[in-house]
């Protein structure tokens, strides 16, 4: 059975409809893109996951549950950890405050999370809002790392990053790939670097599901049609 499924999934911001009949599945272990140019709903799709937005028709199951009547904080209990688009920070608090504001036992603590990242350890009494962009996605990820989710949800985790900070963050994907039973949905818009970690993809089209299959079969006439590159 799928960790994460969504079956013909609607959704609305007011009367304007912004997904229609998406679906997608992931499996514990398995990383997965979601793909699509700016505006197709990406990220749409992710605020339905973590309830951050109601949809309308079809089913969210995680781990064998209905989703459809949990308040976030009741999805992110269940396991879904997510690193939102434009890294939102607590900024007054310290790197270690961020970082144990929301934890919850389990093998991620502050000491794993440092391993992945040291740069965190050695600004830990920094505030959040000292540090550089690519030092708040560390955290940011570290901080999801810390709710020791099954699911861990990175939305454009690398957008607008130097490319020292961005191969170090790949790296570090990699590594959660290679080390735990951790499902990733990552969205991005880096063919070349999806492909040394994603084992399968989802493309989405004006919020529809247009193509899913294996990161391997994803062939340039798709890339060309769907992502415009």
């Amino acid at each position: 059975m799928s960790l994460l499924k969504l079956s013909n999934i609607s959704a609305f911001y007011g009367p304007s409809q912004a997904l229609f009949d998406v679906h997608l599945s992931l499996d514990d272990g398995q990383v997965l893109a979601l793909m699509g140019r700016n505006g197709m709903g990406k990220s749409t799709t992710v605020k339905v996951i973590c309830r951050l937005l109601a949809h309308r028709g079809g089913s969210v199951l995680f781990a064998g549950h209905d989703l459809s009547r949990l308040a976030p904080y009741q999805a992110a209990r269940l396991g879904i950890g997510l690193v939102p688009e434009g890294r939102r920070c607590f900024a007054g608090l310290s790197v270690h405050e961020n970082l144990v504001a929301a934890a919850r036992p389990g093998a991620w603590d502050f000491a794993a999370v440092t391993r992945l990242f040291p740069r965190l350890a050695e600004r830990s009494h920094q505030t959040a809002a000292s540090l550089s962009g690519g030092e708040q996605q560390m955290l940011a990820i570290g901080r999801a790392l810390m709710t020791n989710p099954r699911l861990l949800i990175l939305d454009e985790a690398t957008e607008g990053l130097a490319p020292v900070v961005r191969r170090e963050i790949w790296a570090a994907i990699a590594r959660l790939k290679a080390e735990t039973g951790m499902a990733i949905l990552v969205i991005d818009k880096s063919l070349q670097e999806l492909a040394s970690v994603a084992d399968r993809a989802v493309i989405l089209e004006k919020g529809r599901s247009v193509w899913h299959g294996a990161f391997a079969e994803l062939g340039r006439d798709i890339a060309q049609r769907y992502l415009g590159v």
